[in-house]
């Protein structure tokens, strides 16, 4: 780790002490970004389980994980079905209005919410959030941008990343780790 990706990384935990909420992008967050389709014209998408796992932790720990996406899929349903995510928006381009949406309905302030994302369509979510998040894959404009640049890429753990990050900076990660040794 560099010094300035150090820096980056101790601004970004003192940010992540207040986070109630996380809102993620899907395709180039929680995938690696590529869209693939079978011959048949059928979707397919890959999510990783080091993802999975840091969400459902982030979630007992008391922190809300909600999906905003600019494309609909059942797959990303499915998948947010799966994590227990009660709150998804798909189809919304507008992602920072999507956000003080779920800010309203869930009575938290945008300071209170970290939200990831990789491309323009993210780019105002993540510079209103109180931790603006993302991937090393993420187009250059966004990364100037954002609070904090995971080093895994999209789709390959960076999601968990995150969720370790924010978890160590409200003091839960050493006790969700340790349940796991016992």
């Amino acid at each position: 780790m560099t010094i300035s990706s150090l820096a980056s990384a101790n601004y970004a935990k003192e940010k992540a002490k207040s986070i109630k909420l996380l809102g993620l992008d899907v395709d180039g967050v929680l995938t690696d970004g590529k869209l693939y389709f079978s011959a048949q014209g059928d979707e397919l998408k890959a999510f990783s389980i080091l993802d999975g796992l840091g969400i459902k932790m982030l979630q007992k720990s008391g922190v809300q994980v909600v999906i905003i996406t600019g494309r609909e899929s059942p797959l990303t349903a499915r998948r947010a079905s799966d994590l227990g995510i009660e709150i998804i928006r798909q189809g919304r381009e507008d992602k920072k209005a999507a956000l003080l949406e779920i800010c309203a309905e869930l009575s938290l302030s945008i300071e209170q919410c970290a939200y990831m994302g990789d491309d323009l369509p993210d780019l105002s979510a993540i510079r209103s959030a109180g931790l603006g998040l993302t991937v090393p894959n993420a187009y250059e404009f966004v990364k100037d941008h954002a609070d904090f640049c995971t080093e895994k890429a999209a789709g390959q753990g960076a999601v968990r990343e995150v969720c370790d990050l924010i978890l160590n900076a409200q003091g839960n990660l050493n006790a969700m780790l340790d349940a796991y040794l016992t």
